[in-house]
């Protein structure tokens, strides 16, 4: 387990700072390849959809009937399920509206000369938006540290699906603080450091869970993981997708993900 734990924490983290990916794009790139966005957001969807529904729901489910008996233990995954989309809901929903981070900021707008020095409007809105990223980074961190420490296969391409979906993130923060402060090393701090929220949730799950961890805790908080990955893929990976390119690139990234992490479900049978 103690090996488990290492990995967990590890893909947490890669997960997280991911954001510092966004940020480093946005500062050394030209243009925003929007199609190469729009897929790769799609197949993290994708990824992160089925690997929800096909495996971790299924062994949440499987983990709670031997705990519970069949009826109560299906209903107390679904239970858990749901509760997790309620989560992640309730987060995204009392974050204030200048901090949404769902609002897609392309490479493009990095280059443009920053028309003031110090607009005080810019930089709260980047402050908000890296603080809403945070707190949303939260509970993802404990869903990569949950998901690695009950199978570290699982964990692997859930990580990179949320590192994937993390660098528009980094984007969205560093372009308007770069634009409020003119200092890209400030914008990439605050861009790297909401990234951190990430391995936070990792720690306080283990700090907090490790010593009550039984089969039964652990299959409802399996549960719970699956909801928010699939909040997170319908709420905000996909229509970031559509926004970044108008065709059917985002779906044809969603049925793409879907497959692979089939495929290779199917290889470690």
């Amino acid at each position: 387990m103690d090996g488990n734990v290492w990995i967990a924490f590890g893909l947490t983290l890669f997960a997280g700072l991911s954001t510092g990916i966004g940020s480093v794009l946005a500062f050394f790139t030209k243009t925003t390849n929007t199609k190469f966005l729009s897929f790769s957001l799609g197949f993290s969807a994708g990824v992160m959809i089925y690997v929800s529904m096909v495996e971790i729901f299924l062994k949440a489910q499987e983990s709670l009937i031997g705990e519970l008996g069949e009826i109560q233990g299906s209903w107390v995954t679904v239970c858990g399920f749901f509760g997790g989309m309620l989560l992640i809901g309730l987060i995204d929903r009392f974050i204030p509206e200048e901090g949404n981070p769902h609002e897609v900021k392309k490479v493009e707008d990095m280059n443009k000369k920053p028309s003031t020095v110090n607009d005080n409007n810019l930089l709260k809105m980047g402050s908000f938006t890296a603080l809403a990223i945070a707190i949303h980074n939260f509970p993802e961190g404990i869903a990569t540290f949950t998901a690695t420490l009950k199978d570290p296969a699982l964990g692997i391409p859930i990580a990179i699906a949320i590192a994937i979906h993390n660098i528009p993130e980094g984007i969205a923060i560093s372009v308007p603080i770069y634009f409020a402060t003119g200092n890209r090393k400030k914008a990439f701090k605050l861009s790297f450091l909401s990234g951190l929220a990430e391995p936070a949730g990792a720690i306080i799950a283990y700090l907090l869970l490790m010593p009550f961890l039984t089969d039964t805790l652990f299959g409802i908080i399996f549960a719970g993981v699956a909801g928010i990955m699939v909040f997170i893929s319908l709420d905000e990976l996909i229509p970031a997708a559509k926004r970044y390119d108008e065709t059917h690139t985002s779906i044809y990234g969603v049925v793409s993900g879907m497959a692979v992490m089939a495929l290779s479900l199917l290889l470690m049978l």
